[in-house]
């Protein structure tokens, strides 16, 4: 038997299996988050607690509270339960692409649409 056909999807599993990006998302459910965006060019930050099925945003003295509903451990839909405007009443579906020590990658986009964004989150308790 040749040994090429043996060691190759040998190498095949170990070379993915190095690509693979840990996700620890049950770490994440609930606690204490600082994320940093660029706004017009500007670096703000929000911080945010979420506790299960909700989640309060706190951006420039400004208080919002979304419900979270988890569809598996590491994606979940938020709805903003106060909305001021239409913009703000479309939920947002959130994935988390990858976990690290006390951070995660993730990227976010309105349910329905196509045009996903990424950020990173700290959780700071």
């Amino acid at each position: 038997m040749n040994l090429k056909i043996i060691l190759y999807p040998f190498f095949l599993f170990v070379i993915s299996g190095c690509n693979t990006s840990e996700r620890n998302c049950k770490d994440f459910k609930n606690g204490e988050f600082s994320f940093t965006s660029i706004i017009d060019g500007e670096e703000v930050s929000t911080t945010f607690v979420r506790e299960d099925d909700l989640e309060i945003n706190y951006f420039e003295k400004q208080i919002d509270s979304f419900s979270i509903r988890w569809i598996n451990d590491c994606e979940y839909i938020g709805k903003n339960l106060n909305p001021k405007n239409r913009a703000e009443e479309k939920p947002i579906h959130f994935k988390i692409l990858s976990t690290k020590d006390n951070s995660y990658t993730f990227e976010y986009s309105f349910v329905g649409k196509a045009k996903k964004e990424k950020g990173t989150v700290i959780k700071t308790k």
